[in-house]
């Protein structure tokens, strides 16, 4: 098979863009999506429709091979069916999964019975390729709510000769939700009888995990950046997964992801009040004003601007922010705009240091599109000192914006942004490495330094904005593990 074979794809994934997100897994599900139907590739998706979906929005086809179907999951027998979806500004049609019973409330994820929805979603999009009569080359299923394919395919349906040739593919986004269930739920997932599939040591302390699962169990394992596949394979980063990860070393490629430069570009974004480029970069400076004074900070092109657009949880180093910030803002002269939620004592510092520094520190609890994409393009400095980023998206849309990222050197933000050296003129940002407040101190006054430095600023700016992290390489890179797979057997 050569790679200009057209291949058969079933992608099954928890969530899309722009169905329903909670994070980076749909964008980068709806990016490969697109990439595989542009480039001529025969492609099947399926996710659950939500009851946070808008079927308003939705052109519904009925496809009636796939009506009238029906499971045992979870000891009772579950109804469903799977209709063809098309929406708005969406190129690619998808299946969605459709089972008010199993599938209910506001939030995508928790609740009591989580493990039978996704035992279902795993199943259903096994049972839309039988229905169909579509034999997939690949597999391509999406951390541990669908990776549970690949031992299904062993097992439950190991019988059907439509599956002989079918390869499947586990693309791990963020190695901290791995769906740990009880051991008890092995009759309810219809694996009671293949307890010798999974991780021995886990059945004994009463436990089954379905991200291990999958990583056991699936021909190539793939996660989002070069860096973060080797992190994951240390105790550090693996999140007790690291073991398994080293067994499957040859197996495990890390693929940077992209980003949509459609939605992502000051040229073209209708988000931000003026539009700029690396040539014309003017309007950068007039959407800091804007931005500050809506936010009601005080402007002075002088004062550098830091932006954030995060979830405020432990991953992304917020108590590194508040072991540095107050002091800093205290001792130097910049501003912050931040925009995100998550846990309630970040969500406090926040609200603090806006009551202590009201003209230099403003702070929007939740998220709001058009306000991301403002900061985005209107901040000097883009703030992530995480401490662990799988891949991270932000670093790579500042980049395009012209705001250089000042990042922690790990996972992803690694892998895309490139220290600036001012003798040579190379770089594109602001990396530290030590994940402690000296750490991140180095990193701010390093930037506000480089800031004051109009020459060495104005090409630290341009480096950035010619990056290129478009989905047409990184998805050319999935496609290639894909054949590869398929010619050799092994990544």
């Amino acid at each position: 098979m050569s790679d200009e074979t057209q291949l058969k794809i079933c992608l099954a994934t928890s969530e899309m863009t722009p169905f329903a997100k909670t994070g980076g897994l749909a964008d980068v599900s709806a990016a490969l999506a697109v990439y595989f139907d542009e480039t001529g590739h025969d492609l099947r998706l399926l996710m659950p429709m939500y009851p946070v979906i808008d079927p308003s929005v939705l052109d519904i086809t009925i496809v009636p091979e796939l009506q009238d179907m029906q499971l045992t999951v979870g000891g009772q027998t579950v109804y469903y069916d799977i209709v063809q979806v098309a929406m708005e500004h969406f190129p690619v049609a998808i299946h969605m999964l459709r089972c008010p019973e199993l599938f209910h409330g506001e939030s995508l994820y928790g609740g009591y019975d989580e493990h039978v929805r996704f035992t279902l979603l795993s199943r259903a999009a096994i049972e839309m390729c039988q229905r169909l009569r579509f034999a997939p080359d690949i597999f391509h299923v999406h951390d541990w709510h669908t990776a549970l394919v690949p031992i299904y395919l062993k097992t439950l349906y190991a019988w059907d000769d439509l599956f002989q040739n079918t390869k499947t593919v586990l693309t791990i986004h963020n190695i901290g939700y791995q769906g740990v269930f009880g051991n008890h739920v092995l009759g309810d997932i219809g694996l009671e009888e293949s307890t010798g599939l999974f991780d021995q040591e886990d059945l004994y302390y009463g436990r089954i995990n379905f991200m291990k699962a999958g990583v056991m169990h699936a021909d190539l394992l793939t996660t989002v950046s070069p860096t973060y596949a080797r992190e994951i394979m240390e105790p550090e980063y693996g999140m007790g997964l690291q073991d398994a990860l080293r067994a499957r070393r040859s197996d495990l490629v890390g693929i940077l992801n992209g980003v949509d430069y459609g939605e992502w570009n000051p040229e073209t974004d209708t988000l931000v009040p003026h539009r700029y480029s690396s040539r014309q970069i003017a309007g950068k400076e007039r959407n800091k004003q804007e931005l500050m004074t809506n936010m009601g900070l005080e402007y002075s092109p002088d004062r550098p601007l830091f932006g954030m657009v995060t979830r405020l949880t432990y991953q992304k180093g917020i108590e590194l922010l508040q072991q540095v910030l107050p002091g800093l803002l205290a001792d130097e002269d910049f501003a912050l705009v931040a925009l995100g939620s998550g846990e309630p004592d970040y969500e406090q510092f926040f609200e603090q240091l806006l009551g202590e520094f009201p003209d230099r520190v403003a702070f929007y609890r939740g998220f709001n599109e058009a306000l991301a994409h403002r900061i985005e393009a209107g901040s000097d400095i883009f703030l992530m000192p995480s401490r662990y980023e799988p891949c991270g998206l932000n670093q790579m849309y500042s980049l395009r914006y012209g705001t250089v990222p000042l990042v922690r050197a790990t996972g992803g933000l690694a892998d895309s942004v490139r220290h600036f050296d001012s003798k040579t003129g190379q770089g594109t940002g602001v990396v530290f490495h030590d994940y402690d407040a000296n750490g991140l101190r180095w990193a701010m006054k390093t930037a506000l330094g480089l800031f004051a430095n109009k020459h060495a600023w104005k090409q630290v700016v341009f480096n950035g904005m010619q990056q290129d992290f478009s989905w047409a390489e990184q998805g050319r890179l999935y496609l290639q593990q894909f054949h590869k797979l398929l010619n050799h057997g092994a990544a």
